[in-house]
């Protein structure tokens, strides 16, 4: 029994000293010098590349949609007596300012669908239901003179021409009730985008005076030199002719006119 103490007594002791002897303390006139461990290898992170900043654009497209269609609107508006208000919000809402699928697929600024005794082309879109009939037009100015003429000549809009130009408000709530939209919530939509724009300065804007329509701005002679931005239909609309007139005396066989280019009014 003791020869088995002492012999553990004499093994704690060595494991102990050899224990001690690895711990090199270094105590010289020399300064003490820290040796640190080699690092583990640890794979690099690779840099991301650097994104430049992406500009922001102040372009409003709302505010440039309103710029571009408000002389069309206004002109339907002593047209049809409409509030040119009323036509603009409708625009901006129902096309998204003029990129909603259906606007630039269809130039249908207005989602009018096809309904019975039309005979234009058209167009399938998904809205209540999948794959409905929309109608589809050459040019956007062709969508305003449409819904113009949609609201005119259908009995359950008639309530609305009792109700001035200027009651954008009265117009709002009465094409809900009219059947217009399925929106519970569309007067209120049209009634706020009026608001944000201030598209009520519409209904008080006057007709400019028409000019000769023989001597407007960039012609040369009887001829119009074409702008960016026109159409054979517009340039019908503001010199007072038809299109089929303007084809033919300028020997066109299509619609299709380049900037730049002289057409020959009359």
């Amino acid at each position: 029994m003791k020869l088995k103490i002492s012999l553990v007594l004499i093994i704690s002791t060595l494991v102990l000293t050899s224990c001690g002897s690895k711990k090199r303390v270094v105590n010289s006139n020399r300064k003490q010098v820290v040796l640190e461990k080699t690092p583990e290898n640890v794979p690099d992170i690779p840099q991301l590349e650097q994104v430049k900043k992406v500009r922001k654009t102040t372009t409003n497209h709302t505010v440039a949609y309103i710029e571009k269609y408000a002389p069309i609107a206004v002109r339907k508006m002593y047209e049809y007596n409409i509030p040119a208000s009323i036509t603009l919000a409708q625009g901006v809402l129902e096309s998204g300012s003029g990129r909603s699928p259906l606007a630039i697929r269809s130039n249908n600024h207005f989602g009018i669908k096809c309904h019975r005794g039309w005979k234009g082309k058209r167009v399938t879109h998904d809205d209540d239901e999948k794959g409905e009939c929309f109608r589809k037009y050459k040019y956007p100015e062709t969508s305003y003179e449409d819904h113009s003429k949609f609201l005119t000549s259908r009995k359950r809009y008639a309530s609305l021409f009792k109700y001035k130009h200027t009651n954008y408000k009265a117009w709002a709530y009465g094409l809900r009730r009219a059947g217009y939209a399925t929106d519970r919530r569309y007067p209120q939509k049209l009634i706020g985008i009026i608001k944000k724009y201030n598209l009520s300065k519409y209904d008080y804007m006057k007709l400019p005076k028409k000019k000769n329509k023989y001597t407007p701005v960039k012609t040369v002679g009887n001829y119009y030199k074409v702008k960016k931005g026109d159409t054979l239909f517009s340039i019908a609309r503001k010199f007072d002719v038809s299109v089929k007139q303007l084809k033919e005396v300028n020997g066109l066989k299509d619609n299709t006119i380049s900037i730049g280019q002289h057409l020959l009014l009359q």
